[in-house]
């Protein structure tokens, strides 16, 4: 017998866990796998809400299929288009050919873009309610969060958000679905992982949400990715609220690129002098070998943030330059940055590295060490007085 995934007497998870995929979005990466929710209201009326990435499709129908028996879907809920949600409305409509597609203006075009769907669609607009029956759903504009079409459905009977990408985390949900049922500490990295990977470049359209939102009576939140939030949900909101503002702790992420040490050597020296002017909180990312997602997870954590290069072909080390284009494309705010770096003979890391600072307008440390060749005693004298510059900016940040 089927382990049907109930939410309330009347709401089933019908979601599909992914333990396949090594990336998401072909990019992010997927160490404890994904979940795709999608969810089934049963009442007169039936709606599915939301639908899950095409490649576990056999997993999702059955799942319906359990729930569903013999009934036909009248409405399919829409609140966000990108492909690992809705890419399984083609199969939905052959299945139920006479189900109506709920969604906003903008979500219409995108549907007969990627799907070539532009029948039997039911446009709702903001504060716009769709009765089931018992069960009333009410229609919420979040645009940019993250993309322009999104939006959230509120179940007012149940006080449930179904809230699209917004709550969501990476991980599967191994054996319960609820935020109380599941091990939240093993997740812990995967939620602010998620946060700061995918919504994160979004911090003002969060916060427009975030208040639209603050006037409904949530039991429970419903997230497209991650657990369901039910006794955690100030918890999950506040982290929101702090992420979005761009709020963090005292604490110093270093980011190196080094070819043979000599710019690794700077790194450490600088992370034991911040640790002596009392900064503990410090993270080491070699960018060679740390994903761009665990960098920037940190960044999103601590407000320090100082990165080096060495020099490469007359300019910064391509991992390295990877890292500041993610900084720069996602335009994270309100950091202060040190840089460094290391040069053979025509130099170009630290350069570089300089002009991603007037770049992201975040404050800067005057001290820019650069050492030639290998660090030398004048070197580490430099490389402590950028330390020593950042602890005490952080130590006046954090009174």
């Amino acid at each position: 017998m089927h382990n049907r995934n109930n939410i309330t007497d009347n709401i089933f998870w019908v979601g599909t866990n992914d333990r396949k995929t090594h990336l998401f979005e072909n990019y992010w990466p997927l160490p404890k796998g994904v979940a795709y929710n999608s969810y089934i209201i049963l009442d007169e009326k039936v709606a599915i809400v939301d639908t899950v990435e095409r490649g576990t499709m056999e997993t999702y129908i059955d799942n319906i299929e359990s729930v569903l028996g013999d009934r036909k879907a009248d409405y399919l809920i829409i609140n966000h288009m990108e492909p690992d949600h809705s890419g399984s409305i083609r199969t939905l409509v052959e299945r139920y050919p006479e189900m109506k597609i709920v969604g906003n203006k903008k979500t219409f075009p995108m549907l007969e873009r990627f799907y070539g769907i532009k029948n039997n669609l039911l446009e709702v607009k903001e504060g716009d309610q769709l009765d089931l029956g018992q069960h009333k759903l009410n229609f919420y504009m979040v645009p940019m969060l993250h993309w322009p079409e999104t939006m959230v459905t509120f179940e007012s009977n149940n006080g449930i958000l179904f809230s699209g990408d917004a709550f969501g985390a990476f991980g599967t949900l191994d054996g319960g679905i609820f935020d109380d049922e599941l091990d939240l500490e093993y997740l812990e990295e995967e939620i602010s992982r998620y946060y700061s990977n995918i919504v994160g470049k979004y911090g003002r359209p969060t916060q427009n949400a975030l208040a639209k939102l603050r006037g409904l009576d949530l039991k429970m939140i419903c997230a497209t990715h991650g657990p369901i939030w039910r006794s955690h949900i100030d918890d999950i909101i506040a982290k929101y609220d702090k992420w979005s503002k761009y709020q963090t702790d005292e604490g110093c992420v270093i980011v190196y690129a080094s070819m043979y040490g000599n710019t690794e050597k700077m790194a450490d020296n600088i992370a034991r002098q911040l640790v002596k002017k009392g900064i503990k909180k410090i993270r080491i990312h070699d960018s060679s070998k740390t994903h761009p997602s665990y960098i920037i997870n940190d960044i999103f954590k601590f407000r320090g943030v100082i990165l080096g290069s060495c020099a490469y072909n007359g300019d910064i080390f391509p991992s390295m330059e990877t890292v500041i284009n993610e900084l720069e494309h996602m335009a994270i705010k309100d950091h202060v940055l040190g840089v460094f770096g290391s040069k053979s003979w025509g130099g170009g890391g630290l350069k570089r590295l300089n002009k991603f600072a007037e770049a992201i307008k975040w404050e800067t440390i005057e001290a820019t060490p650069e050492a030639l060749c290998a660090p030398h005693a004048e070197d580490f004298d430099k490389c402590e007085a950028l330390a020593e510059g950042m602890a005490n900016r952080l130590k006046d940040l954090y009174k």
